[in-house]
Order: C-alpha cells, then sequence, then structure tokens
C-alpha cells in the first residue's frame, strides 16, 4: 500500500455488545472519498478509526503509514477530524483561543501559538473573528471555524462527519467550496447525496459490511433505488 493511503483489513469492530463493521476491507488513495448508508449502517465507527477515537476489535487499520493500533499517539496529528455538531468540537470561549489551542497541539509553544492565531485566522479571510465569543457565531460560522482550527494543524487527512446536517443551503454550498479546495485527501461522511458529484469514489456501508464501492454515479445510483425500497 502507498504511505498516502487509508487501509482497513478485514476490520471488526464492535460497540455495545453488536458489530457495527464486519471484516471490512478498503484500500482508500482517492483524493476525495465518500461514505454513504442508512442510519448504523457503521459510517461514523469506521472513520472515528482513522483517528484513533475507536480501536478495531480484529484486523488492522494503516493511516498514511502509520498503524492505527500501534501509533495511535500519532494519529490526531494526521488525521484532522470535524464533528457533525461544532459545539461538540469547540472548546474554548473566543475564536483566538480556540485556534490557538490548535496551533499548541501542532507543537508550538504557548505563547508563540496565541501570537500566531490571529495570522491563523487571516490565512482564512477571518481575521476579524478573532476575539469575538464562540457563542455568538452562527452554526455555519462555528462549522467553519472547526474547520479552520483542524486546517493549521496541517494533518494529511481531513475527515468530515456529516457537516452539513444543521446548515442551510447556501452555507452548505459556502463549506463545500471549502472542503473541495483543499489539499489534503479528504472523507465525507454525508447523507446529501449531491455532495459526492465531484468525488473520486463513494464506499456504501450498509449493516457494517460494504455493499458497494467505485464512481459516486453508480454507488449513489444504486444507493438511492435501495432507499426508496424502503419506503
Amino acid at each position: 500500500m502507498s504511505d498516502a493511503s487509508l487501509l482497513l483489513d478485514n476490520v471488526i469492530l464492535a460497540r455495545g455488545g453488536r458489530t457495527v463493521l464486519d471484516g471490512v476491507s478498503l484500500e482508500l488513495s482517492e483524493r476525495r472519498v465518500g461514505l454513504i448508508g442508512n442510519n448504523g449502517s457503521g459510517k461514523s465507527s469506521l472513520v472515528r478509526l482513522l483517528n484513533g477515537l475507536l480501536t478495531a476489535d480484529a484486523g488492522r487499520v494503516v493511516v498514511h503509514g502509520l498503524d492505527a493500533k500501534e501509533q495511535a499517539a500519532e494519529l490526531p496529528r494526521k488525521v484532522g477530524f470535524i464533528f457533525q455538531n461544532p459545539d461538540h468540537q469547540i472548546i474554548f470561549p473566543t475564536v483566538a483561543e480556540e485556534i490557538a489551542f490548535s496551533l499548541e497541539q501542532a507543537g508550538l509553544p504557548r505563547r508563540e501559538a496565541a501570537r500566531a492565531a490571529v495570522p491563523a485566522l487571516a490565512r482564512f479571510g477571518r481575521e476579524h473573528w478573532a476575539e469575538r465569543p464562540v457563542h455568538a457565531l452562527s452554526e455555519g460560522e462555528k462549522q467553519f471555524l472547526c474547520i479552520i482550527a483542524v486546517l493549521v494543524m496541517e494533518p494529511a487527512v481531513i475527515v468530515l462527519d456529516e457537516p452539513f446536517s444543521s446548515l442551510d443551503l447556501p452555507t452548505r454550498r459556502r463549506l463545500e467550496a471549502l472542503i473541495a479546495g483543499l489539499p489534503q485527501q479528504v472523507v465525507l461522511v454525508a447523507h446529501e447525496l449531491d455532495a459526492f458529484a465531484a468525488y473520486e469514489r463513494v464506499v456504501w456501508l450498509h449493516e457494517g459490511r460494504v455493499a458497494m464501492d467505485g464512481p459516486p454515479a453508480e454507488v449513489v445510483a444504486a444507493y438511492r433505488v435501495f432507499a426508496e425500497s424502503l419506503g
């Protein structure tokens, strides 16, 4: 496998006494990869294996050359994770403090990280946010902040787990444009199937297994037929 790939080799994962991933094997080297499937299909569990939030019960997970079990402490610097609810990710009361914390996590000393926060925001045209209280941001602005906080750490992979669920359409489109321009490998979990039109690959998970894997147009079309059959 390439050191720029994500590898899952016969991965088994149980949570709460239920098998949520059952023998999943994938090698993902494409720049843009989508994950689709019904609720409970294993999508969120799969992406949480990539940054060490979960550990496989059996099988192997390798993230850009790092063994997820043996080198778990190194994964957060390799994989940036964006949660569905930004309030579950944001820690500090102001935007600048949140960015400074990310810079500190990336290895900068605390004082240097504090000084670098505003220039980091300026890279994304958001230096005017620096002193804003996080609670005063809109949902879309909070999600944008989470993405900036991840990007300043310069990870190799960006994982987004249903980032559009609470956003209106214009805000979603702005975030999609931002994601489209990222140089990193992106893995996106979403129910908004049109979001994958320009992606290179989509994986459909069903009941913890890979139901289909291939070009977005083919996989999304098959999944739509399946979903409609459920009524």
